[in-house]
């Protein structure tokens, strides 16, 4: 079986603020050893379950987060950045059995973490009029390879936003929030969670597994600033719709991962 992790800090047991995620912060190295740690939980539950090809993909800020030097045998691991559309699933393709999300976090205009977003840029991204986290975009895009996502890992919004997105996903809480405030679960109940559910979630059958994408994509993204969105306004089939906002219509998702990888970063 060959599997394919995703994995984000925000969403983390640990993290409550951005500083908390910045490499140039003295909070940071904790958080980045707990990223690690839940990723390698994820790993043994793969593992556990059969996995024996497992690819991981270091999706936070500059995408070298995890401990290199930490992963298990039989692991790979992707770092930084090579700028495709497929962003925090970089390396996915048809020859992986099951993707599975660790980290992940609510979409921007949502309320279920300090962190809520989508891209730091804008207030929010709907698709086909629902707020779209990274997760639904870039499990979206295992779908596009046939690849079904299984396993979630993130704030407690994030994993009840997401639970009917994918036929067999099976989500895992780590953390809740309220304002400013998280509350954070215990590591020494994340990590036997993480490790636990993940091999749940690979041992079902993966047959029918996989999700089906709409038929037709409508976008729309509201940036921070009337600047970026009359920049962004120029780019082939992306219309303003005010001052901040640009909106823009595919039937393809792979179109849609593309405008976005221009348009937001």
């Amino acid at each position: 079986m060959k599997v394919f992790i995703s994995a984000d800090i925000e969403g983390i047991t640990t993290t409550t603020n951005w500083d908390n995620t910045n490499p140039n912060h003295a909070s940071y190295p904790l958080h980045a050893k707990q990223m690690t740690d839940e990723v390698i939980a994820c790993i043994e539950g793969a593992k556990k379950a059969g996995a024996t090809e497992i690819v991981v993909r270091d999706a936070h800020g500059p995408g070298t987060n995890i401990d290199p030097t930490r992963m298990p045998t039989g692991v790979k691991l992707h770092r930084s950045w090579a700028f495709h559309p497929y962003s925090m699933v970089e390396g996915v393709d048809s020859s992986f059995d099951a993707a599975m999300f660790v980290g992940y976090h609510s979409a921007a205009g949502r309320v279920g973490n300090p962190m809520a977003h989508t891209n730091t840029r804008c207030n929010y991204l709907k698709i086909n009029g629902v707020y779209a986290s990274e997760f639904l975009l870039y499990s979206y895009a295992c779908v596009l390879e046939g690849v079904p996502t299984v396993f979630l890992s993130g704030d407690k919004m994030i994993c009840e936003d997401s639970r009917n997105m994918h036929p067999k996903l099976i989500t895992c809480t780590v953390k809740d929030a309220v304002g400013a405030m998280t509350i954070n679960y215990s590591i020494e109940d994340t990590i036997p969670d993480i490790r636990s559910l993940s091999e749940k979630a690979l041992k079902q059958n993966l047959k029918d597994a996989l999700s089906s994408l709409p038929d037709q994509f409508e976008a729309e993204l509201s940036f921070h600033d009337h600047i970026r969105a009359e920049r962004s306004s120029w780019y082939p089939g992306v219309k303003r719709k005010n001052e901040n906002t640009v909106i823009f219509e595919s039937n393809n998702f792979f179109e849609v991962l593309r405008t976005l990888k221009w348009i937001m970063y």
